[in-house]
């Protein structure tokens, strides 16, 4: 391995590094109460280190998302490659993927959702956010494939799919995002995956009961 490999390696490991702890911090003070020197502590690196890896903290929690969103994404281009598979098992597999994406990891995707309704992104620099907003569009473009193909079957209604994509992807942050507020208020265990299972069902018979 070369020097310049061995420096890119251990950039990219330290980085890794910073990310992690950067989550642990997050997850237990909340983002109001994280700086950028509680991160450093967590990481055991010093401030002027950490700042070479990210400009400011709001650079880092979005970096936190690119994770997630290269999770889903995976997971969509899955069902899509899928062949000789039935509109409704497609619309299934769609179905799973969206919730296991939050299995996956359920605090990163609820402050992607916070993330994307805040002046967060206002701070970040051009390139993260370009690769935040390219990711997310092939989501929603994915999304739009699965779609497009069950809207041509005829048990379904003649509907554009991009919007459908969209009203979709509101509702599935709408409903992590509303039961997150409900455990804080109520102290309720995570509804999410039932509540989204109702939502993404009537969603669907919406579509096929249109058409008749």
């Amino acid at each position: 391995m070369g020097i310049l490999e061995r420096r890119r390696r251990d950039k990219d490991r330290r980085r890794q590094q910073i990310l992690i702890a950067a989550r642990r911090v997050f997850i237990e003070k909340g983002y109001g109460c994280t700086t950028m020197e509680s991160i450093a502590r967590e990481a055991e690196l010093s401030s002027g280190t950490l700042y070479l890896y990210f400009k400011s903290k709001e650079e880092l929690y979005a970096s936190l998302s690119v994770r997630i969103l290269q999770y889903l994404l995976i997971r969509m281009e899955h069902i899509t490659e899928e062949g000789n598979k039935s509109a409704e098992k497609r619309l299934e597999n769609l179905k799973d993927a969206l919730l296991d994406t939050y299995d996956f990891d359920p605090l990163m995707l609820i402050n992607m959702f916070k993330l994307q309704s805040s002046e967060t992104l206002q701070h970040i620099s051009y390139e993260l956010l370009a690769e935040i907003t390219d990711l997310a569009r092939k989501i929603l473009g994915k999304i739009t494939e699965v779609l497009t193909y069950s809207l041509n079957e005829a048990a379904f209604a003649d509907y554009t799919p991009i919007a459908l994509a969209d009203i979709l992807w509101g509702l599935f942050s709408g409903v992590i995002l509303r039961e997150e507020i409900n455990k804080v208020i109520n102290a309720t265990e995570d509804l999410v995956c039932d509540r989204f299972e109702l939502a993404f069902d009537i969603f669907i018979r919406g579509l096929q009961t249109s058409k008749s």
